[in-house]
């Protein structure tokens, strides 16, 4: 009996210890299940706050971006000089959309022609060479659609010819956002940022680029406008020559460098012989075809010498190039002279020609300050005057 009663009592233990450990399994079950739940739960909840951190970071950055341009519109508009614009401009898109990275240019466009030319640039290698001076098949896309462009990758775009590209400029090009300056439906120029990594360059940073566009036509064509303006303060309307005024301050800038770097300076003032007959004969509007004629006749003969030309008034021009002696002055000079007796003009349907004296003066031979010289000049001038016109003398 007692061994069945232990046996009983040992069953009965083992039975319960099952039961036990079955219930304690179960629990051990939900518990880790629970727990699996919770640490699902908490990755979800890590990785929303992280989500939420990088958007909550990057929505600072694009506040603080956007926050900048009410200073960099200050900041650009504060100067009407073009060259002040163009730095600013592409320092500001550089720094703030490429993170001073690859290559920002600014194009403007040639309004004559509709032609891209570079204006201004800020590369990462200041030892980089653009080759592609009139712009490459992307700047094209973006003058032939006035649109922004935006390229993740260069390889993965279909829509250019990337050996067309290697062609036109050798410099690694990555990705590439490009965004055109358009004012009053007119097409100023193309502010454009590229890298040579793929994937630099956001939608973003493109919507940024864009507003930064939109701002910098106004700056670019106030300062065109400006510019404009200067240049017809200091050119004659006719000719297009530098006026008197302007060319009396440029005649004292270059007098200062030519006695810094003890160079000679020389002065050739010409007039037209017998011009009053000229628009007694034809007329006064045949008269300013001939002061157009001869001023386009000598820049052209002169261009490589880098003159300063000056209506001087009336039919009289002044002409100012530096590092000549007087033996070659005088021999330019009449150069110059055969080459306006040798143009043509035709007035009224008749073709006729214009002869001038010249008169040339030569810093240091001649004169010691820029006020002697353009006396001596004059003298000279008169003296081919006297002598019988359609010559060269110099004093």
């Amino acid at each position: 009996m007692s061994v069945n009663i232990f046996v009983l009592f040992l069953l009965s233990n083992l039975i319960i210890g099952f039961v036990i450990f079955s219930i304690s399994q179960r629990k051990a079950e939900r518990l880790h299940i629970k727990q699996q739940d919770l640490a699902e739960q908490l990755n979800m909840l890590t990785e929303k706050h992280g989500h939420q951190m990088r958007n909550h970071e990057s929505l600072n950055q694009k506040i603080g971006r956007y926050n900048k341009l009410k200073d960099i519109i200050e900041e650009v508009n504060r100067s009407l000089d073009m060259q002040t614009i163009a730095d600013k401009l592409t320092e500001i898109a550089f720094s703030l959309i490429g993170r001073g990275k690859g290559v920002c240019v600014l194009y403007l466009a040639d309004s004559a022609n509709q032609q891209l030319l570079i204006y201004k640039t800020k590369k990462e290698d200041r030892k980089l060479i653009i080759k592609a001076k009139e712009g490459d098949i992307f700047d094209a896309w973006v003058l032939r659609h006035a649109a922004p462009l935006v390229i993740e990758d260069i390889k993965s775009d279909f829509r250019f010819d990337l050996d067309k590209l290697k062609a036109e400029d050798a410099r690694p090009i990555g990705s590439l956002i490009s965004a055109p300056l358009i004012s009053a439906h007119r097409f100023l120029g193309i502010l454009r940022l590229d890298c040579a990594e793929p994937h630099f360059f956001t939608q973003d940073d493109l919507r940024l680029l864009a507003a930064i566009s939109d701002f910098a036509a106004v700056a670019v064509e106030n300062g065109e406008l400006f510019q404009r303006t200067q240049d017809l303060a200091i050119h004659d309307e006719l000719t297009t020559l530098y006026t008197k005024g302007y060319f009396l301050e440029r005649l004292k800038e270059e007098y200062k460098r030519s006695v810094r770097q003890n160079r000679p300076l020389s002065l050739l003032m010409l007039d037209i012989d017998y011009f009053k007959n000229y628009n007694d004969k034809f007329g006064h509007s045949a008269g300013d075809i001939v002061l157009k004629v001869l001023s386009k006749t000598i820049s052209e003969e002169l261009k490589d010498l880098s003159p300063v030309i000056s209506r001087f008034g009336g039919e009289e021009f002044c002409i100012l190039i530096s590092g000549l002696g007087v033996g070659d002055s005088i021999a330019i000079a009449e150069k110059l002279r055969k080459r306006i007796e040798g143009t043509k003009i035709v007035l009224r349907r008749e073709e006729t020609s214009i002869t001038v004296s010249i008169g040339v003066a030569t810093f240091p031979n001649d004169v010691k300050d820029e006020d002697e010289l353009v006396i001596r000049a004059d003298r000279a001038m008169y003296e081919a005057k006297q002598s019988g016109r359609n010559r060269v003398c110099s004093r």
